[in-house]
């Protein structure tokens, strides 16, 4: 007489790594957080792959290497800001003055939801390397070109005097993003927590409303003034 087996329970928990390959976007994301957090060299493939739950050499096959992964991942994070900031830098409603107004508000906003890129730029920025020519090059300088756009109307026209676009720069992304990418620090100065959605928006405003209000303060000198 046979005996009939039944085969043993599948037990539960994550498929094998095989079985349950990250997508792009997933590869791309855990990378981004991983390089923000700990820099390209303190960055292990082995450590983000156990990470994703994927076969060992999963990233080495679709990137090659660390370094191409690293330049994949930061134009990937800079495509998304560009294109979440894309409908107010388009938008020309209402003036010079009140588009920069939206697109400073907006800039905060976005950074707020994505503070892996401020932290990336803040470890890459250090030092110069080829990763940072990259990240200026092909999307710091070009960004800031469209940021101060209508502010360059606004100093063509003659109603506000010239700022230094290091200075804007630093103030706008790493003073009014700060509070994201220094997630820890903002929370110890308080009060509440800086990513609850209504303290982002006062915070984005009051960014906006005294960058406006400096600017604007800034008004050159008059024709023929001694």
């Amino acid at each position: 007489m046979s005996t009939q087996t039944t085969p043993p329970a599948r037990r539960g928990g994550r498929p094998p790594a095989q079985l349950a390959p990250a997508t792009l976007e997933q590869i791309l994301g855990g990378a981004l957080r991983m390089f923000a957090d700990k820099g390209y060299d303190g960055t292990s493939i082995a450590a983000l792959n156990r990470e994703l739950g994927v076969s060992h050499n999963l990233i080495h096959q679709r990137f090659g290497s660390k370094e191409k992964l690293w330049y994949a991942t930061v134009d990937w994070a800079f495509s998304r800001i560009t294109t979440q900031l894309a409908p107010e830098l388009k938008d020309p409603t209402g003036g010079p003055l009140e588009q920069t107004r939206r697109i400073i508000r907006r800039f905060v906003l976005v950074h707020a939801e994505h503070p892996e890129v401020l932290r990336l730029v803040n470890i890459e920025g250090v030092a110069e390397t080829p990763r940072l020519a990259h990240l200026y090059e092909h999307h710091v300088e070009p960004m800031l070109d469209t940021l101060t756009a209508p502010l360059r109307r606004l100093i063509d026209q003659g109603q506000i005097a010239p700022v230094p676009v290091r200075t804007l720069h630093f103030l706008l992304a790493h003073g009014a993003g700060a509070p994201f990418s220094l997630l820890g620090l903002a929370r110890r100065i308080g009060p509440g927590d800086p990513l609850d959605p209504q303290a982002v928006i006062e915070h984005a405003d009051a960014v906006a409303d005294l960058l406006l209000a400096g600017l604007t303060h800034r008004t050159p000198p008059a024709q023929g003034a001694a």
